[in-house]
């Protein structure tokens, strides 16, 4: 379990979505500002655009993240900081937002987070935050290369849980910045 190189369905899979107040454009403008996604997200302090222009195909994200202790803490995860690089792989204004995980060699992995807007009433919008990993990410490989079978399915049991949980907050908190403007 865990490489999934047969074209079986994704290793993770998720997808959460909020009613927000704001024109699609408006909602887009904030959630492509990476550098802005310490406001929001459950890990990700922020960062930098290190390659392009901020927000366009092909620039590379830098982000700052930091995860504590008690996230799958019986998981030999990444803790404290780290740091990951992202590439922007679309972005439609007012539409969607994706985003690729680098691997360590800079290499664009089978992992991408993704936005996805639409119109919702006069001067609403559905916002859809989605996340999926085909194969496992170098990051993935590591912490599961000496768990048995059993360990490695609690793990990706409590892996999809720990992204489910961090979705629904992201776009809470989204939600709460875009409607306070």
């Amino acid at each position: 379990m865990g490489e999934n190189t047969s074209g079986n369905a994704p290793l993770f899979q998720v997808r959460a979505e909020i009613s927000v107040s704001a024109e699609p454009a408006d909602v887009y403008s904030v959630i492509s500002d990476l550098a802005r996604s310490g406001e929001w997200s459950p890990e990700c302090l922020g960062g930098e655009w290190v390659v392009g222009a901020p927000a366009e195909v092909g620039s590379v994200f830098r982000g700052e993240n930091l995860r504590s202790e008690e996230v799958v803490s019986w998981a030999p995860v990444v803790r404290g900081k780290w740091h990951t690089h992202a590439e922007v792989v679309a972005a439609e204004p007012g539409r969607t937002f994706r985003w690729a995980m680098h691997d360590s060699a800079g290499g664009k992995q089978d992992s991408v987070w993704a936005f996805d807007i639409e119109a919702a009433g006069p001067a609403g919008s559905l916002l859809v935050h989605h996340f999926r990993m085909g194969t496992a990410t170098e990051g993935i490989r590591g912490i599961t290369a000496e768990m048995d079978r059993d360990e490695k399915q609690r793990f990706f049991a409590d892996w999809a849980g720990k992204l489910e949980q961090d979705l629904a907050e992201t776009l809470g908190r989204i939600k709460l910045v875009i409607e306070k403007n």
